[in-house]
């Protein structure tokens, strides 16, 4: 059997060099889109005290030594997003960080362990306004790569057909045949065993509803969506939304969307809560769970929730930006769209 040529191989870096080249064209038109808004480019740096506090989101850990000797956990951050807010406290009103982030535990086609996130914030301004420069920079990458359609796996959408709308729960309704909102009490807890009557996917005996919420998305919602034309996925559940804040007309739903092309998803924004109180509580629910499930959890990092009480209402988004040049430039891996992918 023939050994597979490195990344690094020439005949394989000619075959991905047109892509790069998207890439690069893309990013440029990106910064210059910013620009003639007045957003200011922030360069965040990537060792943190926390890399965030989900549950489900694993970080790479090292060990930071002091001129002293005595060694401190660091983290490589999975988002830029609690410096982010940090500047939003400090003043900062319309910021971008395009940088790279770490996630461990993730590798697939669209999965790399490093890679790049866009991650932007508009003080004082409504999560409908970030929906819409979302849906403008997919537009932008698309004409920037000269393409009229985003193909992956089989599927195809058009970038500048009208996005489709839909909630989390007609989604549910829709795809899966399951009314989501019936298994949220009114304070927006979880009803586990009322989604577990109604599932249409299997599920083990020890899974929470956040489990059995995970699997029906990813095994009967994430494929319909964005086929055809970009959805705008929106209103998550309260329980799923950590660091959004509630709706107000609604406290069992958040001001969380995600936006899918050909069943990718691309990004993940929120309405941000501001609440430190509230965050805390968030964070160490997510933190039990973790511990629970793989034996380990982040600190809180206390600086944020400083932060938090001085920031004032925000809205944010951060979109993975080389599969948005996947699609854009018609690839299909990841690594063809990484200048140097992840050995």
């Amino acid at each position: 059997m023939a050994t597979p040529s490195r990344w690094f191989d020439p005949s394989r870096h000619a075959d991905r060099r047109p892509f790069l080249m998207a890439r690069n064209r893309i990013v440029a038109a990106i910064r210059h889109w910013f620009a003639e808004r007045d957003f200011v480019e922030v360069d965040c740096a990537a060792l943190a005290l926390s890399p965030g506090n989900e549950a489900h989101l694993h970080a790479f850990a090292t060990g930071l030594i002091q001129p002293d000797g005595a060694t401190e956990t660091r983290y490589l951050h999975t988002s830029p997003e609690f410096a982010c807010k940090k500047l939003l406290a400090a003043g900062e009103t319309r910021i971008f960080n395009l940088g790279h982030v770490w996630r461990n535990r993730e590798r697939t086609p669209t999965h790399s362990p490093e890679f790049t996130m866009l991650e932007w914030y508009r003080a004082r301004e409504d999560y409908e306004t970030i929906i819409a420069d979302t849906l403008a920079l997919v537009q932008l990458a698309a004409r920037t790569a000269g393409t009229r359609q985003f193909t992956w796996k089989g599927r195809t959408a058009d970038p500048f057909a009208g996005a489709e709308w839909l909630t989390v729960n007609d989604a549910f309704k829709t795809h899966a045949g399951v009314d989501l909102l019936a298994t949220l009490r009114a304070d927006g807890t979880a009803d586990r065993d009322a989604l577990a009557r109604v599932s249409p996917v299997a599920f083990g005996k020890g899974e929470s509803w956040s489990d059995i919420f995970s699997r029906i998305l990813s095994e009967r919602v994430e494929p319909q969506l964005g086929n055809g034309r970009i959805t705008v996925l929106y209103e998550y559940p309260s329980v799923e939304a950590a660091l959004a804040r509630t709706t107000a007309r609604d406290s069992r739903v958040a001001e969380r969307f995600e936006l899918y092309a050909c069943g990718v998803e691309l990004a993940n924004g929120f309405g941000e809560l501001t609440d430190p109180e509230e965050q805390r509580r968030r964070f160490v629910a997510e933190m039990d769970v973790k511990e629970q499930v793989y034996g380990e959890r982040y600190p809180i990092d206390e600086e944020l929730l400083e932060a938090l009480a001085m920031m004032p209402p925000a809205s944010g988004v951060a979109l993975g930006l080389d599969r948005l040049v996947m699609l854009a430039a018609g690839a299909t891996r990841i690594d063809q769209v990484l200048w140097t992918p992840v050995g």
